[in-house]
């Protein structure tokens, strides 16, 4: 699973070949949660308030590098690393 983006302690990764809707994993400590890229939602698990708002305002400020690392997984291609939060 690539590790595509860290700030704040949290780390976004994202699998290869995954299943519908474009997403993302998200970690905080023993928090995990998966993020819908297009909608910028929670669609499974959870993280704390405070890192999901940095999660969500992270993934709205790159969703288009977000759906191409997407597509990129779908073909089991090199991801890229993404810009952190500041």
């Amino acid at each position: 699973m690539p590790l595509i983006a860290e700030f704040f302690g949290i780390k976004i990764y994202m699998y290869w070949d995954e299943h519908f809707p474009p997403h993302f994993h998200a970690e905080y400590g023993d928090f995990r949660a998966i993020i819908s890229i297009e909608d910028a939602v929670v669609i499974k698990g959870q993280l704390p308030s405070r890192q999901l708002k940095l999660v969500l305002a992270w993934c709205e400020l790159h969703e288009g590098e977000l759906s191409k690392n997407w597509k990129a997984s779908q073909q089991h291609k090199e991801l890229i690393k993404i810009d952190p939060l500041k």
